[in-house]
């Protein structure tokens, strides 16, 4: 008997290298990356593509979003420098030490409690100084105040200033005026310091959009991310930079078919009214795998190369499509939910848009119930199962 798998997400790591030689490319030399790798590598599976940078020389390390994140990474054997983006509480701060993790930091308060559990531990501890020059969500304010403060941070027992870093708020917009306003906010800022004798070796605020779009603002150091997947920021940037190819696709089989008669509703809420005799596929995937309900009567899949609509409400674990004309369907046959099959293509991109969320969202949402399948060089070199891990 043939098995199959419910539903199954394929991750093309060649696609991944070529998005990674892509970034390269447009980088000025000796520019390094860090890939941001958050929330499980943004649904990617964080520890198995981490593995495959290890060894790339432009790679400097890894950016995740919280301290567990980074204690994963190095539990799989994960060596390059880890930087935790976000807040992390004083009582991780000594796990965090052990496992040679950098911090984030935006308060005297927050570098004096890890300098005492430093001191405790006797190691240094490389940080990151977090500035906010208009995201308005973590950071130091640009003022003498701030440089006063961060010029002391540096003075604390085995604490070392590796970095600085912002975030852009606005980078993905065809309109970079904001942006230029946070540029010239982060270089005030490191003016102040200069003037304190404060010199930090690695600057970083370069996100997926300003990689793209503001060459000028590749420091030391970019932050990528949605790129790393072959997503794109937004529609406004300029995708004639970089030639991205979509890492992830999402697959699923017909598992019933069936004819319905004119009159015969569709799915909870009967939202959906057959009018003509119509042939119907289930798909045994639904929104309790990520898979949007807003997609409900709006959606495709691709079915032999054919595009089939979405018929009635996406339910938890199931949803209907369409078939009639598309010949000699048969229970098994693949179904693809995102990716190519012949010549057509469904984005991640237009499922966010038909959906009414946007692509970061959709590839996040893709949840624990779909298996990860990484293909490369044409064979299948593994699997992530979050059930049986």
């Amino acid at each position: 008997m043939k098995q199959y798998k419910r539903v199954y997400a394929n991750i093309n790591l060649d696609r991944f290298e070529h998005n990674l030689d892509e970034i390269k490319r447009v980088l000025k030399p000796g520019t390094k990356v860090a890939a941001v790798i958050k929330m499980d590598a943004y649904g990617h599976g964080a520890v198995q593509l981490a593995k495959l940078m290890e060894d790339r020389d432009e790679i400097w390390g890894y950016a995740v979003a919280t301290a567990d994140e980074a204690v994963i990474l190095r539990n799989n054997e994960i060596r390059k420098p880890i930087l935790v983006l976000g807040y992390t509480f004083a009582y991780q701060y000594p796990l965090m030490i052990e496992h040679d993790i950098r911090p984030t930091i935006f308060s005297l308060e927050m570098a004096e409690e890890l300098s005492e559990a430093a001191v405790k531990l006797g190691r240094d501890v490389p940080v990151h100084i977090k500035l906010d020059t208009g995201m308005s969500r973590i950071g130091y304010q640009i003022c003498e105040a701030s440089a006063d403060e961060i010029a002391q941070i540096g003075k604390l027992p085995h604490i070392i200033l590796e970095g600085m870093f912002t975030h852009f708020s606005k980078a993905d917009e065809k309109d970079k005026a904001f942006t230029r306003h946070q540029i010239a906010g982060y270089q005030k800022m490191t003016d102040m310091l200069k003037e304190r004798g404060i010199r930090i070796p690695v600057h970083h605020i370069s996100n997926s959009a300003g990689i793209i779009d503001l060459p000028e603002a590749n420091m030391d150091m970019v932050r990528a991310g949605i790129i790393l997947y072959g997503l794109w920021p937004s529609n406004e940037v300029d995708r004639s930079v970089l030639d991205l190819k979509p890492v992830l696709s999402l697959k699923s089989h017909v598992v019933h078919i069936k004819t319905l008669e004119p009159g015969r509703i569709i799915s909870y809420g009967g939202t959906y009214e057959v009018t003509r005799p119509s042939v119907i596929a289930t798909i045994p995937v639904g929104y309790g795998d990520g898979y949007a309900r807003s997609l409900s009567n709006k959606g495709y899949v691709l079915i032999h190369g054919k595009r089939a609509p979405i018929c009635g409400r996406v339910c938890m674990d199931q949803f209907m499509v369409n078939i009639t004309e598309i010949e000699d369907v048969k229970i098994g046959d693949l179904v693809t939910l995102i990716g190519e099959d012949g010549d057509e293509c469904i984005t991640m991109e237009e499922l966010g848009e038909l959906s009414g969320r946007f692509n970061y969202e959709f590839v996040c949402d893709l949840g624990k119930r779909i298996p990860r399948v990484y293909e490369y060089k044409g064979k299948i070199v593994g699997n992530k199962d979050y059930f049986t891990e």
